[in-house]
C-alpha cells in the first residue's frame, strides 16, 4: 500500500511589508508587491501552484510531497520524495510597458529520509532569488551585493504507517511572507515576523541553508475568514489607517484602559493577556479590539508585543457593527480566562 501526504508553502510580498528602497522601487514600477494567495488551493495542489505561477501570484512555492510503501503487514518497504519547488517572476516597468524577469531557483535540498519502524520523516528546503537586481551595502564580506537576497522555506513531513502524519514549516528566510497549506490545500498557518532590513543585509552566502545556516520559522495559526473580510475595510475603507510600531515587550493597549479603536496586526506576534494570564498568541491578519468598540470603549485585555509588531489602527465605527459582533462571539478569549 502506498501513502502520500504533503505540506506546501507559498512565499509572497504584501504591500504593507515593503520598506525604504523596496517601497520606492514599487512606486517607480521597478518592483511589485503581490495580492494575497487564496485561502484554499484545492486538492490538486500541483495544478493550483502552476496556475498561481503562470499568473505571477507568488515568488516561490515549496511543495513537499512524499510517500511510503507498506507491505501487507504494515511494514515500511520504501519511501521517497515526489514534490519540489516552483519559482515565480518579477514584473517591472519599462517605459510605457513592462518586462517580466524570471527568478533564479537554487537546487532543492532534500535530506535523506529518516526511517523508523513506524514512520518516515522528510525534510525539504526550497528557495532562490528574484530576478531583478538589488544593489546594496551589506554587513558581511564582500560588503556589497548586486543580486537579490535569498528567499527560502524549510518543511518537515512525518508519515506514519497507520496513515497519520505531521507537517510543519521549521525554517524560513526573514522575508517575505510565507503561507502554509495542509495536505488538502487549506491555509493553516503563516509566518509571523517579516524582517525586511535584516533579510536585505544578511540573507546570502553561508547565512542560508545552501551555506551552513537556516533560520527558525516563527509561525502562528491563520486568522478567521471573517477577519480576512474585515482587513479590506480597515486598510482601504476610508481614510488611511494609523500605522504603529510596537517594540518587543511593550503593550498596544492595557486591560481596563479607555479606547474605541480597532486594530489589524500587520506583522509580528501579540499575546492576549487577561488579569496577568496569557490566553493566546496572534499573528498577522488578526483583528483585535472589537469588544471595546461594542461594549463601551473599555479594553477587556492587554495586548503585548512578543516580537516587534506593526499594527494598523482605525476608528471603531469604520467596520460594520454586526460583523464585529460575530467576531467578538468567535473570540471571547477573556471569558475563557481562569478565575
Amino acid at each position: 500500500m502506498r501513502i502520500e501526504r504533503s505540506i506546501t508553502t507559498v512565499s509572497w510580498i504584501p504591500s504593507d511589508l515593503l520598506e525604504g528602497m523596496g517601497r520606492i522601487a514599487t512606486r517607480m514600477k521597478m518592483a511589485h508587491h503581490d495580492p494575497p494567495p487564496p485561502d484554499r488551493l484545492g486538492a490538486d495542489l500541483p495544478a493550483a501552484i502552476e496556475d498561481l505561477r503562470v499568473h505571477d501570484r507568488f515568488r516561490f512555492a515549496n511543495h513537499l510531497r512524499a510517500y511510503i510503501e507498506l507491505d501487507d503487514d504494515g511494514r515500511i518497504l520504501d519511501c521517497g520524495y515526489c514534490g519540489g519547488g516552483e519559482i515565480g517572476a518579477t514584473t517591472v516597468g519599462l517605459g510605457a510597458g513592462s518586462i517580466t524577469i524570471p527568478a533564479t531557483k537554487l537546487h532543492d535540498l532534500q535530506a535523506d529520509p529518516e526511517v523508523s519502524d513506524a514512520a518516515v520523516r522528510f525534510t525539504q528546503t526550497v528557495g532562490g532569488r528574484t530576478g531583478a537586481p538589488m544593489p546594496r551595502a551589506v554587513k558581511h564580506p564582500p560588503f556589497v551585493q548586486y543580486g537579490a537576497p535569498i528567499v527560502w522555506t524549510t518543511l518537515e513531513l512525518t508519515i506514519r504507517a497507520d496513515g497519520t502524519h505531521d507537517a510543519a514549516m521549521v525554517g524560513s528566510s526573514g522575508f517575505p511572507r510565507h503561507w502554509v497549506y495542509d495536505d488538502g490545500g487549506e491555509l493553516v498557518a503563516k509566518s509571523s515576523v517579516a524582517e525586511y532590513k535584516r533579510w536585505m543585509t544578511s540573507s546570502f552566502g553561508r547565512r542560508t541553508p545552501w551555506g551552513d545556516e537556516d533560520s527558525p520559522a516563527l509561525v502562528t495559526e491563520v486568522e478567521t475568514a471573517l477577519e480576512r473580510q474585515l482587513q479590506e475595510s480597515i486598510m482601504r475603507g476610508g481614510a488611511k489607517p494609523d500605522i504603529r510600531r510596537i517594540k518587543q515587550g511593550r503593550s498596544l493597549v492595557e486591560q481596563g484602559s479607555a479606547s474605541s479603536e480597532l486594530f489589524l496586526l500587520l506583522n509580528g506576534v501579540l499575546v492576549v493577556d487577561v488579569d496577568g494570564e496569557p490566553l493566546a498568541e496572534v499573528g498577522p491578519g488578526a483583528v483585535l479590539g472589537e469588544r471595546a468598540v461594542l461594549e463601551g470603549g473599555t479594553r477587556t485585555a492587554t495586548l503585548r508585543a512578543v516580537t516587534e509588531c506593526k499594527v494598523a489602527a482605525v476608528p471603531g465605527d469604520r467596520v460594520d457593527a454586526d460583523k464585529l459582533a460575530v467576531l467578538a462571539a468567535d473570540h471571547r478569549r477573556e471569558d475563557a480566562a481562569p478565575s
